[in-house]
């Protein structure tokens, strides 16, 4: 599982905790419905940001939500899941990208993907994903070929970078591909003076996601010797940190001009939770965890400062990583221990609430403030 995007569970209202856990599980699901069990693990924490917008947007009918069965992520319990256009819009934009990202895999040579028959298997499930993306899509009047697209050229985008290339001529395949689906949500919500800034604010969100995987990967990517866009680039951390500072204030601002009928998730997720994943990729500390200077200390780089011993755990292919992961799920390592294995890759991992700021929101007006009000008084 896979994403930037990933709210503390003591953080969140409850109300807004289970609103984010319905879609999540509703994206899962819809992936399954569609595309069979094996989708499942296209399921990925931004991939339902898609499936709230569109909530949040049109506002939530009684057709929204439908009781799921016991899962084993769920330790067993039933829960109330999202579904619909938002659900499967979220289901085929998560499975063209999860293909990319078998195919990133395979081009780097990771793991098994590095032996010729595991290789081929997983082209054929990438192609497989693209085609039932593209279907899903179409049925929704979505067309999957602006990802695709994007996909493809970022190959050739990578080839062509090096020192003094421009950081944001790498990210705009991924900030074109995320735009267009933000927009398209306008689009299933019925709010089409919605597009523009929604586009807008996925094309940032998109520039986000591909610079803090590159700042979350570039030690690993170093010992590998794998390219690297920062240090393909020569851009410094310093300029990094100010793309993304920006690129977070650029999707608040772009969020003012979208008309919503409840934004209340989607406002903590992109107004606030992209802040955290800032500070977080940057090794910023927290309440839980302060640094050398305390809660209000000096950011520190993950790859400056000591990290946790046992850095490197075992590649595992597909299928092994995924019994891996819902083997961690199940006994709750995922969320609850400092660090845990990256089941697919072995890098070392903070567990989800290990480096988190549980002191509400971070707007200056009061705790809890993104729970029920329209405005929360932030700049945002």
């Amino acid at each position: 599982m896979f994403g930037i995007v990933r709210p503390c569970r003591h953080r969140l209202p409850e109300k807004l905790a289970i609103s984010w856990t319905a879609h999540l599980c509703g994206l899962c699901l819809a992936l399954r419905d569609d595309h069979g069990q094996l989708a499942r693990v296209a399921t990925n924490y931004d991939g339902l940001i898609v499936s709230v917008l569109v909530e949040d947007q049109a506002g939530r009918t009684r057709d929204g939500r439908r009781t799921a069965g016991p899962c084993p992520l769920r330790a067993m319990r039933t829960a109330p899941v999202a579904q619909g256009e938002g659900a499967r819009l979220a289901a085929a934009v998560s499975l063209v990208l999860a293909s990319a990202k078998v195919r990133d895999h395979m081009a780097d040579g990771d793991g098994v993907l590095a032996r010729r028959p595991v290789a081929a298997a997983a082209r054929t499930v990438a192609r497989r994903w693209d085609r039932a993306g593209a279907a899903t899509g179409s049925v929704l009047g979505f067309d999957t070929a602006v990802l695709v697209d994007a996909v493809g050229r970022q190959t050739a985008v990578e080839a062509a970078a090096g020192p003094g290339t421009s950081l944001l001529t790498v990210t705009e395949p991924t900030e074109t591909a995320t735009a267009a689906a933000f927009g398209h949500t306008a689009v299933l919500a019925g709010r089409p003076a919605n597009r523009a800034p929604l586009e807008e604010a996925g094309r940032l969100f998109g520039r986000l996601a591909h610079l803090l995987d590159a700042v979350e990967d570039l030690d690993a990517d170093a010992a590998a010797g794998a390219w690297n866009p920062l240090t393909a680039t020569g851009m410094s951390l310093d300029e990094a940190r100010r793309l993304c500072d920006d690129a977070v204030h650029g999707v608040r601002l772009a969020l003012r001009d979208v008309e919503f009928t409840d934004g209340a998730l989607a406002h903590v997720l992109l107004a606030h939770e992209l802040r955290r994943s800032v500070d977080r990729a940057f090794g910023a500390s927290c309440a839980h965890h302060p640094g050398p200077g305390g809660p209000g200390g000096p950011v520190q780089s993950p790859w400056l400062t000591p990290g946790p011993p046992h850095q490197q755990g075992p590649r595992r292919g597909l299928l092994a990583g995924c019994a891996v992961f819902a083997g961690l799920c199940c006994t709750c390592q995922i969320c609850c221990r400092d660090h845990y294995d990256d089941p697919w890759s072995g890098r070392r991992r903070e567990g989800w609430c290990s480096n988190c700021d549980c002191s509400g929101c971070d707007c200056g007006c009061g705790d809890g403030c993104c729970c029920d009000c329209d405005c929360c008084g932030c700049d945002c």
